[in-house]
C-alpha cells in the first residue's frame, strides 16, 4: 500500500483551488496574523475564508515552520516516545494480536500505532501521562463489549487503561474479532 504524502505541502493544491487564491495569497493572510495563537489563526482560517480543520491546519502549521505532520516512520520509533512502562504494555497488546493474526500489519497512522487488515484499521492505541488509550475503531464494538470493561474507562470511542495494565488478551481479541467481522 502506498503512503499517504503527510506533508503540509501536499494540502497547497487543494487550498489554491477550493478557496481561489494562490498559495502567496495565504502566506500573506498568515503573515498579518503572526503572533496570534494556534486557535485564533484557525479560526480566523474558517470564519472568514470557509477553510476545513483540516486545510487551516496545514497552512497554519506549515507558516509556523512545521512542513510534515509525521512524526514517527515505526512503532519502535513511537514506543521511544512513551514511558517504558507504556511502552511495554502497548508492545504487550500488539503481540497478542499479531500472534492471533499473522496477516495483520503494525503501521503507524496518526502518529500513533494502528494493527491494519486488508487496508482496514482494526485496533489502535495512543499514550497519555496518566494512562492509554485503545480503540477498536468502532464504537458497536466497544458497546457490545462495555459490560466486560467495568474496571476500564470506556468512551464512546476509546478505552482507558492504566499504563502498567495487565492485558486482558481474551477481550483484546475478541474486540479485534468483532472487528473483522465488520469490516467483511
Amino acid at each position: 500500500m502506498a503512503s499517504k504524502d503527510s506533508s503540509r505541502e501536499a494540502h497547497f493544491p487543494l487550498i489554491e483551488k477550493k478557496y481561489g487564491q494562490k498559495m502567496s495569497y495565504w502566506f500573506s493572510v498568515m503573515k498579518d496574523l503572526e503572533g496570534q495563537k494556534y486557535p485564533e489563526q484557525i479560526a480566523y482560517l474558517r470564519e472568514n475564508f470557509g477553510f476545513s480543520q483540516a486545510h487551516a491546519n496545514a497552512l497554519v502549521m506549515f507558516s509556523r515552520g512545521s512542513v510534515s505532520a509525521k512524526r514517527f516512520d515505526t512503532p519502535a520509533a513511537f514506543y521511544k516516545t512513551v514511558s517504558p512502562v507504556q511502552a511495554k504494555t502497548m508492545r504487550a497488546i500488539f503481540k497478542a494480536i499479531l500472534a492471533k493474526y499473522p496477516k495483520a500489519e503494525l503501521v503507524i497512522a496518526w502518529n500513533q500505532p494502528m494493527v491494519r487488515v486488508n487496508g482496514n484499521y482494526i485496533f489502535g492505541a495512543s499514550a497519555s501521562s496518566k494512562h492509554i488509550l485503545i480503540a477498536p475503531w468502532s464504537t458497536d464494538v466497544i458497546a457490545a463489549f462495555a459490560d466486560k470493561m467495568s474496571d476500564l474507562d470506556v468512551k464512546k470511542k476509546t478505552i482507558g487503561v492504566p499504563n502498567d495494565w495487565d492485558v486482558d488478551t481474551k477481550l483484546i481479541l475478541g474486540m479485534v474479532k468483532a472487528r473483522l467481522a465488520e469490516c467483511k
